[in-house]
């Protein structure tokens, strides 16, 4: 479905809004109420119980959706929240899941600790190849969750093709909704929907929002009854958004596609001054020519997003010790569990986000105790790669650097 219409730009600062029809207002008023009065029986003005709807958080959703050429989003209270009710939307008794191995480890506690035992089965798989996504099908498959680029090694799935294995494989009775978590770099970096999923999936908490002031999350799709079923399953379970909330979320979002572009080239400018020193190791981060997938993020990706991870070499204590230094010593940078805000943020995702994974698994997964995942934000690069610098010198003490080696991209 190609964008048509007004630019990125204008539908982040525009799309589904008007101005206040009361008082003219140009921004969304926060409609902080429980419930509205009604005309009369059976006849109200939109909205009746702020459980099921409210004019601030239907004023996101329209934002949201805009910005991915769809109908209005379905806005929850956290990004989990928006998975928990995408997943009962879309599965039965006995339903099946085909996920990726590489995703946020929340989304691996809910399938293994909460869905398992009420009978709802997951396979994970490698999905960088998509004839593993299409081997996982079974007849109770009711959704195939893919995550792209992963938390935390950035791994990507080609959608395109991973919709066509799906879509061709003939195994499901009934086509399984494919979801892809855009969190990492949201409709401005990459449009799952025009590739071919069914749905994406958001923490708004993160990019979308971009201040660290919410928590949130967000279900788009093109589908008006897949919408109104989450709809139905948002209302049932009591996960909305909160209105204030949601305002702001719609105010940090007028500024996503501005916000994006310069955490991608500030990310980029530290992805390449790290890959270039001798006392780290690999560095992920799909702009990087030296990336596994590089070539699938030029074709997918319109940019790679402001959160990047790698390893340190290590000093005396090995890799793992040296690591957990360098996060400990950073000063600029905050130790912090989350991503995609100005505040440029590090984060240990083998005993932090990625904690409840076993640790063969994470380790085989490449999230090991020595991976360092690094959310950019909106400093000035030289200050970034100055405070990564100092710590990478009491990490690392006696390892050889470049010297005068200037401290730019």
């Amino acid at each position: 479905m190609p964008v048509s219409g007004p630019g990125l730009g204008t539908r982040a600062v525009r799309g589904g809004q008007t101005p206040d029809p009361a008082t003219g207002s140009i921004l969304t008023p926060i409609h902080q109420t429980a419930t509205y009065v009604q005309r009369r029986v059976g006849e109200h003005r939109g909205h009746t119980y702020s459980r099921a709807s409210n004019p601030t958080v239907s004023a996101l959703e329209a934002n949201l959706g805009a910005i991915e050429s769809a109908s209005p989003a379905v806005c929850f209270a956290t990004g989990l929240a928006a998975e928990h009710a995408l997943f009962l939307s879309a599965l039965e008794r006995g339903g099946h899941v085909v996920c990726a191995e590489v995703c946020y480890g929340g989304t691996h506690r809910l399938l293994r600790h909460v869905l398992a035992p009420l009978g709802i089965g997951a396979t994970f798989v490698d999905a960088t190849d998509p004839a593993n996504i299409a081997r996982a099908l079974t007849p109770a498959t009711g959704l195939v969750f893919l995550e792209t680029p992963a938390n935390p090694t950035l791994v990507l799935t080609d959608i395109a093709a991973a919709c066509r294995a799906v879509r061709s494989s003939g195994v499901p009775e009934r086509p399984p909704v494919i979801a892809v978590d855009n969190t990492f770099l949201t409709a401005v970096g990459q449009r799952p929907l025009d590739l071919g999923a069914d749905v994406s999936v958001y923490s708004t908490t993160k990019h979308i929002e971009g201040h660290n002031a919410t928590v949130g999350g967000a279900l788009v799709s093109r589908d008006e009854g897949r919408l109104d079923r989450l709809r139905f399953v948002r209302k049932t379970v009591g996960s909305i958004q909160a209105p204030h909330d949601a305002w702001l979320t719609l105010r940090g979002l007028k500024t996503l596609p501005i916000r994006l572009r310069q955490h991608s080239e500030n990310a980029g400018i530290v992805a390449r001054w790290l890959e270039r020193d001798p006392r780290v190791g690999v560095v992920h981060y799909p702009g990087l020519a030296s990336f596994a997938q590089h070539e699938l993020a030029r074709r997918q990706h319109t940019l790679h997003g402001g959160v990047l991870s790698f390893t340190v070499r290590g000093g005396a204590g090995g890799g793992d010790e040296a690591g957990r230094t360098l996060i400990e010593s950073l000063s600029l940078i905050s130790l912090a569990e989350s991503l995609g805000a100005v505040e440029s943020l590090v984060t240990h995702p083998a005993s932090m986000t990625h904690g409840d994974i076993p640790g063969a698994e994470r380790d085989r997964l490449g999230i090991t105790d020595g991976l360092v995942r690094l959310s950019v934000g909106l400093e000035d690069p030289v200050d970034l790669i100055e405070d990564l610098d100092r710590a990478l010198s009491i990490a690392c003490p006696g390892a050889s650097r470049p010297l005068g080696r200037p401290i730019t991209a």
